[in-house]
């Protein structure tokens, strides 16, 4: 059991400011010197990034349709250990979840795994009085899920202000803040999410400050505060990634996570502060080379944690700037990123994509997901690429988005045949394969299809994955690589 203050940042639907609120109230709070974690809700590997330049600790993701919802309580209690409070940001709307699943996936389900009183960011631009209706509404629709306070956005004057709070009044729902207008934090954006902190450094750190510099001009501190405080204690076991694999250290704290790629001449990226644990490669066996730098920046903290506990030595790499992978490397994972940003980048670094090759040639494990999997291909958008995989990928206007139930049809490095996995599937490209390489997965929703590639020690594919729901695949990708 865990007993960690705590807030959910939630709003009524996506746009509301829950990202400017919930990292602004991160910075503020470590501002004052209290250790903070950060949280989020769904799949999103960005948001995560920012509450990591705002804590100075690895921003974690809780997803309850890729890890189930009984692995909420633990893994939040693993990222919040030692901490003076945590906080969580909801994704869309309070009430929105996976899609047909009920309220599975959303913010107010990990609310109530977590037992954490939710603050509502209502965008105010356009109301006065209808703000009370608004959260009158979404106060009483679940009652089991508590809503502590409101925060108002985006308010225009003090006049505004005033009719704002007096239309609140009534309503027993306490107003802990108010925003007004604030070009300076607004943050970049591409598709559906932010611009990830890893390409653009200087600018994210300016736009954190601005968000911790208006929550604590606007915000009741002391009565947020008050209120994680009153968050009851976290029933269950802490995760861990020694217990996940069977190991022993039941409770044991998280695994160091590996520092971005400093070899090779590449020069320090500018930053705040060092984030805890972001000091080094972790685990002492066989060399995994994971991909990280702008490119490679979609990766949950857990998959190298896992792969530490699993026996492997993770060590980062950057194929945008190193030219040939960690010394002794046995297996590669490249995650998912932006492609289209980085692709004469990634193509010009000639000798990496050959050693690359090379490694996938030899029957070395190799797992990639995503931007990964593009990286492997032929092409992309006619630049040349990796050429492990006989395909060729392009940029389209169309955008892949959405939960996926899947089912590992081949054996490969990651799982056996049969073996039925969650998963999202995020990007903006399309993949023309060439013929004789086995399929990754079924897919079961929303509708049937095969998708990704096995050959090899190769696994490539769209579909991003939990490790935490399946830690079996960590343990037999490092198996692999021991041979």
């Amino acid at each position: 059991m865990v007993n960690v203050p705590r807030l959910v940042v939630a709003a009524p639907s996506s746009g509301s400011g829950k990202t400017t609120v919930a990292t602004g109230l991160m910075a503020a709070f470590a501002g004052r010197g209290l250790a903070v974690s950060g949280h989020k809700v769904g799949p999103d590997y960005i948001d995560p990034g920012y509450h990591t330049l705002a804590t100075g600790r690895q921003g974690r993701n809780l997803d309850a349709y890729m890890c189930g919802p009984e692995l909420i309580a633990p893994l939040f209690a693993h990222g919040a250990q030692g901490c003076d409070l945590a906080v969580v940001e909801g994704v869309m709307g309070l009430y929105d979840g996976a899609s047909g699943q009920g309220e599975l996936a959303s913010t107010a389900q990990t609310a109530k795994l977590l037992r954490a009183p939710v603050v509502l960011v209502v965008d105010a631009s356009s109301q006065s009085r209808s703000v009370a209706a608004l959260v009158h509404g979404f106060a009483s629709w679940d009652t089991q899920v508590r809503i502590g306070g409101v925060i108002l956005n985006k308010v225009g004057s003090d006049r505004h202000e005033a009719l704002l709070r007096d239309a609140l009044d009534e309503s027993g729902v306490p107003v802990l803040g108010v925003l007004r207008r604030a070009p300076q934090v607004a943050v970049a954006s591409r598709h559906l999410g932010l611009v990830p902190v890893a390409e653009r450094r200087g600018d994210a750190v300016a736009a954190v400050a601005a968000m911790g510099g208006q929550v604590v001009a606007g915000c009741d501190l002391d009565a947020l505060m008050a209120l994680a405080r009153s968050a009851p204690p976290v029933p269950g076991e802490v995760w861990s990634a020694v217990k996940a694999l069977g190991g022993v250290g039941a409770c044991g704290g998280p695994v160091p996570l590996p520092a971005p790629s400093r070899n090779r001449g590449s020069a320090p990226d500018p930053a705040p502060q060092t984030p805890e644990g972001l000091d080094g490669a972790v685990g002492s066996g066989v060399v995994v080379a994971v991909a990280s730098g702008p490119a490679f920046t979609f990766s949950y903290a857990e998959h190298s944690e896992l792969l530490a506990a699993a026996g492997a030595t993770v060590v980062p790499f950057d194929p945008l700037r190193d030219e040939a992978l960690p010394d002794g490397t046995r297996g590669v994972v490249i995650g998912g990123g932006f492609p289209e940003v980085y692709a004469p980048g990634l193509s010009a670094n000639e000798p990496l994509r050959k050693a690359v090759a090379e490694l996938a040639r030899s029957g070395a494990p190799v797992a990639a997901e995503c931007a990964g999997l593009l990286y492997l291909a032929r092409s992309l958008d006619g630049l040349p690429m990796c050429g492990v995989l006989d395909a060729e990928a392009r940029m389209s206007e169309r955008l892949t988005l959405g939960y996926r139930d899947a089912v590992a049809l081949f054996d490969s490095v990651l799982a056996v045949a049969g073996t039925r996995m969650r998963g999202h599937e995020f990007h903006r490209t399309v993949l023309e394969p060439g013929a004789g390489d086995a399929p990754a997965w079924g897919m079961h929703q929303p509708e049937r299809r095969v998708e990704g590639f096995v050959q090899q020690g190769v696994h490539a594919s769209y579909l991003h994955t939990h490790w935490a729901s399946a830690p079996g695949t960590a343990r037999r990708f490092v198996e692999r690589c021991k041979g």
